[in-house]
C-alpha cells in the first residue's frame, strides 16, 4: 500500500529496505524522492491518511511543513521522503542497505 501510494503521487526512486533483525526501531524502511516541497507534503499527507484508514492509529510525521526531508513513523515501517539533494547527502540506502552486511562478513 505504501509503495502504491508513492507511485500514485509520482515519487521517484522508491526503495524498500528490510531491517528485520538489523534495527530495533523498525522492520522495514521505505525511501522515496519528490522533486518539490508541495509534492513531498502531498505524498506524506496521502500516506498518513492511507495508513490511518488501514488501522494504524499512531502514525507520527515530522517535517511535513515544507522541508527537504519528511519522516513518517508507522511503527514497524519508517518512511523517508526526500528532495534529491537531501537524499544524496543522508545516503540512508548506504547506511542501511544489505550490501553492508555482505561487506562486513569475514572472508574465509
Amino acid at each position: 500500500m505504501i509503495v502504491a501510494s508513492l507511485e500514485d503521487d509520482k515519487a521517484e526512486n522508491i526503495v524498500t529496505l528490510d531491517l528485520f533483525g538489523r534495527a530495533s526501531f523498525a522492520d522495514r524502511m521505505v525511501i522515496a524522492t519528490g522533486l518539490a516541497d508541495r509534492q513531498i507534503t502531498a505524498m506524506a499527507i496521502h500516506l498518513e491518511e492511507k495508513l490511518e484508514e488501514a488501522g494504524l492509529k499512531r502514525v507520527q510525521m515530522e517535517g511535513a511543513s515544507g522541508s527537504d526531508w519528511v519522516l513518517i513513523d508507522a511503527g514497524d515501517i519508517v518512511i523517508h521522503l526526500f528532495k534529491p539533494e537531501a537524499r544524496t547527502m543522508y545516503a540512508l540506502e548506504r547506511m542501511w542497505g544489505s550490501e553492508l552486511d555482505e561487506e562486513a562478513a569475514p572472508s574465509v
